[in-house]
């Protein structure tokens, strides 16, 4: 395995993180374990060795070499397909959207929504995320002296931003029932059942993902409406991701989405679009005030750059160490923790023996502590990525890799550094002592207990 580290001075303290495990695991410690968080089955020697393989009810290999992740990802794409349990966990949520779907259905798709996240339409996105990041600060503010969970206070202003750049905020469906009906699916119908990891069929219904259908069932009406009213109203005068998708074509089919599959992927843009930012915020404040030299300095460029307004989309190229920030905390705390595949034909990853229905899985978080990849792996230490030629490419996937990379990847980032340099600038965020967050994987890797911060006043 290539070594590739980025020296850097040592660190006294380390943040949070899982505890990984030192033995061999049988099938019910391991469903038992994966219900509790899904990392506490990711083996210690995933952060030293290049590949682990094992077998629980059927085989499995957890990939940590970059060249092997790069066959996966990139060149031999169509042979690891996204695996049964991972499309299992979200076509309740998401459908057959770009997330599940592979092959010719998932191509021609990709083309049609590929222009809705051009670089000119996210920056004309920007003032939402402007927006929406003046009034956290007015929140913030508003609590006093009292501590406030930036878990929450991120998940309610991404799902602002989310909202009003795919409705527009017209009034169509209902935020609330929409964001509940995420909420409930990521804590029951998320977790991974016994069946899935027996390798049940498909069609043996799972008891958590029935009692969610009903909520999932109404978010997936409210959609439908919300698209059909503003197919007979017309865009409005700055074009969100609906108005983007119902005019749009794939330009070499010329086939357009149905009310269904658009309904499915803007769903596919709220759930993942608004929770992953949120917990990437959330993780960045909690390690800002874990280490205070950091958010000092980040603090300085932000007030800087912004001279007392909030963040805008022309500023964002002007706040390289916040966007380190944002980058070491995606190391540190990917959302996607695991990506799982399936792989189709018979290969060979750095030595290990893959078989057609073997489990392959890239274990993000192990990933991004590898000892072979990074120096003072658990440490935090925001100007590794001042020189982003030093990082191997595929040692550092928070938005995975290869034609299925992350298409929102440019939206969130831009949002992030909008949202943690407006924050920053106005306030200093202080730990509440005893409340450290536990990282827990489910559908993605939340700050279990939320994070808890004092925000003074700068």
């Amino acid at each position: 395995m290539e070594q590739r580290k980025i020296s850097q001075p040592g660190a006294p303290r380390l943040p949070v993180r899982v505890p990984l495990v030192r033995e061999e695991l049988g099938i019910l410690r391991s469903f038992s374990l994966m219900q509790e968080n899904i990392l506490n089955i990711i083996p210690e020697i995933a952060t030293r060795e290049p590949v682990v393989s094992g077998r629980t009810a059927r085989r499995w290999h957890m990939i940590m070499h970059p060249p092997s992740i790069r066959q996966m990802l990139l060149d031999r794409v169509e042979d690891y397909p996204k695996s049964v349990v991972t499309k299992n966990l979200l076509r309740p949520a998401v459908g057959d959207s770009l997330f599940i779907a592979e092959g010719a259905q998932w191509r021609w798709q990709r083309r049609l929504a590929a222009p809705a996240f051009s670089h000119r339409n996210v920056r004309n996105l920007a003032p939402i995320m402007t927006a929406a990041a003046e009034r956290s600060a007015e929140r913030i503010a508003g609590a006093g002296r009292r501590a406030v969970n930036l878990l929450d206070e991120m998940i309610a202003t991404t799902f602002d931003v989310i909202a009003d750049v795919t409705f527009s905020d017209d009034g169509s469906f209902d935020r609330g029932e929409i964001h509940r009906a995420i909420e409930d699916y990521v804590a029951d119908a998320g977790r991974v059942s016994l069946l899935d990891v027996l390798g049940a069929p498909d069609w043996l219904p799972r008891p958590a993902r029935l009692w969610s259908a009903q909520s999932m069932a109404e978010m997936r009406r409210s959609a439908d409406a919300a698209i059909e009213a503003r197919a007979a109203q017309g865009p409005g005068p700055v074009p969100d991701f609906l108005d983007l998708l119902l005019a749009g074509e794939d330009p070499k089919s010329k086939r357009r989405l149905t009310t269904g599959e658009l309904r499915d992927n803007l769903l596919t843009f709220i759930v993942a679009g608004h929770e992953t930012t949120a917990l990437s915020l959330a993780w960045s404040f909690y390690l800002c005030a874990f280490d205070q030299n950091v958010q000092e300095r980040a603090r300085a460029e932000a007030q800087a750059v912004l001279g007392g307004r909030a963040a805008t989309g022309e500023d964002v190229d002007r706040l390289p160490f916040v966007r380190q920030v944002i980058d070491e905390a995606l190391r540190l705390y990917p959302p996607a923790g695991v990506v799982s595949r399936t792989a189709q034909k018979a290969d060979d990853l750095n030595g290990a023996d893959i078989r057609p229905g073997d489990t392959v899985m890239i274990p993000i978080y192990a990933l991004g502590r590898h000892a072979l990849l990074w120096d003072a792996p658990d440490s935090f230490r925001p100007e590794r990525f001042a020189d982003r030629k030093a990082i191997d490419r595929y040692a550092y996937l928070p938005f995975g890799d290869g034609p299925r990379i992350c298409i929102g990847a440019s939206f969130a980032l831009q949002e992030a550094v909008i949202i943690l340099a407006t924050l920053l600038s106005r306030f200093r965020f202080v730990p509440v002592p005893g409340r450290d967050p536990k990282p827990v994987m489910i559908l993605t890797l939340r700050p279990e207990g939320g994070v808890w911060l004092m925000a003074e006043p700068v």
